[in-house]
């Protein structure tokens, strides 16, 4: 089917792209705002490659950046071509790691797999027409020794150690071990099997898209172009978004805690959640911060339970932060009593058992995930002026930790 060159989602193609490569005054006649030179040749849907290692069980927000843009080409017409990497999975990307990463099992492998894709529903057409999954073990099993030693043969050593993360391992003398030196080469086969017009991935990922590009070269094919996205920040406004550091939104969770999460978004990642996680017009959204963090929540909630889920969780929380509902029907309560006023908002948080520390409290008061009544707390040096000033209001933690505040 020819692709429409005025397709309206076209216009969703450039936004939230950190880099295209090679520059865009290479890639020409797509659209008037991104283009590639294979549609002045056969005007076909391109071949849009996404590939992923299944190396966990849970996705969260930061994952679904590039299958967000991966959707955005197939509502254009596109073919989306998502790799599997059920055989590099079993090695581990080495990319941004200071260790080698732990090899699984291709049956650890396969059920991370299959988790993965009912993950992903709510984001991408499952359409045959519209998406082809591949599992790279198809090809990349088959490979001999011969064909191995030629796929090593496009790359220097000296190549592979001006990677990010080898580089600073070798400098380190932490051990490299050469079946990771192969991981790059695989990848970049990938796009060589598939025969990819396109790659799409974090900013982490350009030097294995680069090889991909060299790899198609060497077998003749027309090199891809390559999108970079932007990894998304966590909650903390500093790493990007990340289990292991229980910054995350997971695209599984039940659509209050979803809620809950997204509304307690710091001011500053605003901007970057609603250009990468929705498809609101950025020039009409409100201004008052508030709003915004009610706006992106039910928004994203919605992409992922439904409309009607999303609302009734915004309700809950809402009444959650009003003390009227909990998941006990019962509201703690934390007496004031006995405390010299005024008295430090950290301390409160610690004798409350809502944080185990006042150093704890005044981080989670740093990353946003405190509010006093509805209202995030932003002071790490906000006190109490007095018991009765702050009679019956709700003191929350994260999504589910609060007391109401008695005399």
């Amino acid at each position: 089917m020819p692709v429409s060159k005025k397709h309206p989602s076209l216009d969703w193609l450039y936004r939230g792209i950190s880099e295209i490569f090679p520059d865009r005054s290479e890639a020409q006649n797509l659209s008037e705002n991104l283009g590639y030179r294979i549609l002045t040749q056969t005007d076909r849907p391109l071949r849009v490659k996404l590939g992923i290692d299944p190396t966990g069980t849970d996705l969260h927000l930061g994952h679904s950046i590039p299958f967000r843009k991966l959707r955005a080409f197939q509502d254009a017409g596109h073919k989306a071509i998502l790799i599997i990497g059920d055989f590099t999975a079993q090695i581990g990307d080495p990319t941004g790691k200071s260790e080698v990463r732990r090899q699984l099992t291709p049956a650890q492998v396969k059920e991370n797999a299959q988790t993965y894709l009912e993950q992903l529903r709510p984001v991408l057409d499952f359409s045959p027409e519209r998406l082809e999954i591949r599992y790279n073990s198809e090809w990349l099993s088959k490979l001999d020794l011969a064909k191995i030693l030629g796929l090593l043969g496009t790359m220097t050593v000296g190549q592979m150690l001006a990677k990010e993360g080898f580089s600073e391992r070798f400098k380190k003398e932490n051990p490299i071990y050469l079946h990771e030196f192969l991981y790059p080469l695989m990848q970049g086969y990938d796009s060589v099997a598939v025969e990819a017009d396109v790659e799409l991935g974090g900013t982490d990922q350009k030097f294995n898209f680069a090889v991909g590009r060299d790899l198609q070269r060497h077998f003749g094919q027309e090199p891809q172009f390559c999108l970079l996205l932007p990894l998304l920040l966590g909650a903390d406004g500093v790493n990007k978004m990340s289990k292991s550091l229980d910054n995350y939104v997971g695209l599984t969770e039940d659509a209050l805690s979803m809620y809950s999460k997204l509304e307690g978004t710091p001011d500053g990642l605003l901007a970057q959640y609603f250009e990468l996680l929705t498809n609101l017009p950025l020039e009409e959204l409100p201004e008052n911060p508030r709003e915004l963090q009610k706006l992106l929540a039910l928004e994203v909630t919605s992409q992922y339970h439904g409309r009607d889920a999303a609302q009734a969780a915004q309700d809950a929380a809402l009444k959650l932060v009003r003390g009227q509902t909990t998941s006990t029907g019962v509201v703690p309560e934390f007496s004031l009593a006995g405390l010299s006023f005024p008295v430090k908002l950290t301390f409160v948080l610690k004798e409350s058992g809502l944080c185990p520390s006042s150093s704890a409290g005044r981080k989670m008061i740093q990353n946003g995930g405190v509010q006093l009544d509805g209202e995030k707390v932003k002071d790490v040096n906000f006190s109490l002026e007095s018991a009765e000033r702050f009679q019956g209001k709700v003191l929350q933690v994260g999504k589910k930790k609060f007391v109401r505040l008695m005399p």
